[in-house]
């Protein structure tokens, strides 16, 4: 399941870097479609953390922040290569990997702060609480982060390009939906983290991982 819960978690930001560009809207509230995606890697890494410790939950932390590297200096790599005579569409795809090259600094800058500041709340509270409320740490952690995150996103990635007003409704229109989801998600949390734990009993390799 360690392995499968990383994978997942790299799969999903490199989906969220994509998804970032198109904005949708939910009645009067806009989000990027990068919201219904990048929320959940919260979720992985609270299961991380609270399955195989602070430190496995930092590595994988580490290792989304390299692969979004390797993944923007790739965007940038397909974008300059001479587009073939038959290729007719070289505009469009510069406008949408262009766009999402953006929308991937906004993304990691904003990971880099907010997942490190989620992995050192959690961990705080597992230190005072134990294996006890873990609704509080998941829920508080990823409240807190979130807000920090959304903030630095959104302000990078759309700056410029749309309206104050609507720069600050997003922002807040996003925290609300990720609040939501951070409370919704907790369930599924806790289903995560039973079965990280059986499996870590029953095939204890992930244990061994060494992750310094």
């Amino acid at each position: 399941m360690f392995i499968y819960l990383n994978a997942l978690f790299v799969g999903l930001l490199i989906l969220s870097n994509i998804l970032g560009v198109k904005l949708f809207s939910v009645g009067n509230f806009i989000l990027p479609a990068a919201a219904i995606v990048y929320v959940v890697t919260y979720l992985i890494t609270d299961v991380i953390g609270e399955v195989y410790g602070k430190e496995a939950a930092r590595k994988t932390v580490q290792a989304g922040f390299f692969t979004q590297v390797i993944a923007i200096l790739f965007v940038f790599i397909a974008i300059q290569l001479p587009s073939a005579p038959i290729f007719g569409l070289q505009a469009e795809f510069e406008t949408i990997l262009g766009g999402s090259f953006r929308v991937m600094l906004a993304s990691l800058a904003a990971y880099v702060v907010s997942q490190n500041l989620d992995v050192s709340i959690f961990h705080r509270l597992k230190q005072k609480h134990g294996d006890n409320k873990l609704w509080l740490r998941n829920n508080l952690s990823t409240m807190t982060s979130q807000l920090v995150d959304t903030t630095i996103f959104i302000t990078i990635a759309f700056w410029g390009i749309v309206p104050t007003s609507v720069l600050l409704g997003m922002i807040a229109t996003q925290y609300v939906f990720k609040f939501i989801v951070a409370i919704v998600d907790t369930p599924i949390t806790y289903l995560l983290v039973k079965l990280g734990k059986k499996e870590k009993g029953s095939y204890p390799y992930p244990s061994e991982i060494k992750v310094s």
